[in-house]
Formats: C-alpha cells, structure tokens, sequence
C-alpha cells in the first residue's frame, strides 16, 4: 500500500482499535523520564509504517521538492566520535554532558559520518541527520503524520502490555536490537555487526509487523515533550501537550547502552528540540 499519491512506499501495518497499559511496568524507568504512571489509553485503529523512513525514501523526497534539511542549513550536525569521516578542520567540538558527540561541519543525512562519507551503500538503512521540522515536512508532502507517542508505544508494543521489549522482557541470544555491545562509548565489540545503523528490515518485525521500534535510531513523535504528561493528560487518543520546547523521540538507538542509556524499550521517553539532527534520530509515519 502507498500514500500520497504513491510518494510514500513503506509498507503500512494495521494496529487494532484498543485500550492498552501505557508507561513503565518493568521498573526500569528513571524518574526524569515520565514513564508513569501507568495508565490506561484508548486509541482508535490506525496505520503506521513497518519500517523508519529509509535513505532512498528520504532522497525521493528531497529530489521531488528541493528540501533542504535543516543540518544543511546549518552547515554541521552532531556524529558519534567512532562514526566521524572528516578532517580535523571539520570538526566543532565536543558536546558538552555527553563528549561522545562532535559536532561536525558537512555532516547530513547524505553525508552521516561527515563530508568523507556517503549514503551509497545505505539505501535500505534509516535516514538519519533529520529534525522533528524536517520529519513534519516529509509528512506533508508525502500526505502522512508522525505518531503520537502513544501511538508509537502501542504499535511497538504489538497487543502485549506491559513487556519490556517488543519480544518480551529479556533481551536473549540471538541479538534482537541494535543496541551497544563493550564498553560505551569507547569500545564497540560489534558483536552484532553494527557499528551505528543496520538496514531497517534488520531482525525480526513484532506482531504487528514492525521492525526495530527499538535500537537502531530514535524515532520522532508528533507529541511536545513533558515529563508530567502521564500524570495529567488525556487517556483517549491523548497527543500531548499544546505547547512545549522539545519533541518527544522513542525507541532508542544503535548508542543505547544498559551502562548509559538504556532507553531501548517499550515505555522509554526522550525529547530533542524540533530543529536538532543527529547520526542516531529518525523518524516512521502514520496514515492521516
């Protein structure tokens, strides 16, 4: 099935009209996160995309309208320092709270690693270097939305409340995610052959025919974010705050780490600002 006047290819996974548990079940949560309280939510049914939005995708996109993404307005977007293709004169600085992160003259969503770099190889694997505002615009021409975080919860948890993952609460052999393998942020095993991104069919799909709603790169929601969401808003069909600085990202990333970041599960919550890019933040759609 397509959309938008076939623009948009991806193919579309039905999730059921339903009430379901939303929030942290697990105990994993860390407080600043807002994963609960748990509660229940009512969504009508709706489609969502089996995969992220990948490469070739985004440069249909691109070639059809001549948009430019805001990390090549800028001129520079935040890479992870294993993953940097780039002279030293490229490089801004490092990130300060998380020194992994450099800042990154020529790094976009053609070019993840830097101006060294390319997508040549990398049609199948998620887009990546895209803010919230450039993740809104390929919805607008491709007449799609982002998810609702809770939207995004429910289809990626696939029927099954209160699992932690996808599969269920342990993470098991074979791996199931890509997720960090060593010593973060300095030493990647690769023990699951992903430095940073796999191709977006990768593993295996949930229930629901979803692949990776968790590792591999954070996904954009539609929703502004509040830590205090849960706590007060709306149980049917809730889309967040009216207003807000940052927008809510799910799912995790390739960098997720039980040592740093283990937010690669089903209830974890994060946030970035509506024009921050980075090599690990992506985004899937909804039918309108």
């Amino acid at each position: 099935m397509t959309t938008g006047g076939n623009r948009h290819a991806i193919e579309q996974c039905a999730v059921p009209a339903q009430t379901f548990r939303m929030g942290d079940a697990s105990g994993d949560a860390r407080w600043t996160d807002g994963e609960g309280p748990v509660h229940p939510v009512t969504l009508d049914a709706f489609r969502i995309d089996a995969t992220t939005v990948t490469n070739a995708d985004f440069a249909r996109f691109a070639a059809d309208t001549g948009y430019v993404t805001e990390a090549e307005s800028f001129g520079f977007s935040a890479v992870f320092h294993l993953a940097v293709t780039a002279p030293d004169g490229a490089i801004m600085g490092r990130v300060r709270g998380t020194p992994w992160w450099l800042g990154v003259r020529g790094a976009d969503w053609r070019r993840p690693g830097g101006p060294g770099s390319t997508i040549d190889a990398l049609d199948d694997h998620p887009v990546v270097h895209v803010s919230w505002n450039d993740a809104n615009a390929y919805c607008a021409w491709a007449g799609r939305a982002l998810p609702t975080e809770a939207q995004w919860e429910c289809a990626s948890r696939a029927g099954h409340d209160g699992l932690r993952y996808p599969w269920g609460d342990d993470l098991d052999a074979p791996h199931r995610c890509n997720i960090w393998q060593g010593r973060f942020p300095v030493e990647n095993t690769l023990d699951d052959g992903h430095l940073t991104t796999a191709p977006v069919r990768t593993y295996r799909p949930n229930e629901y025919g979803l692949w990776q709603t968790v590792g591999n790169v954070w996904e954009w929601c539609a929703d502004w974010w509040n830590e205090t969401t849960y706590e007060r808003g709306p149980v049917t069909s809730p889309s967040g705050p009216s207003a807000g600085i940052a927008k809510v990202t799910r799912g995790g990333s390739y960098l997720c780490h039980e040592s740093y970041c283990d937010r690669y599960r089903n209830s974890a919550r994060s946030s970035n600002t509506p024009d921050s890019s980075a090599g690990n933040i992506g985004f899937r759609t909804v039918a309108r």
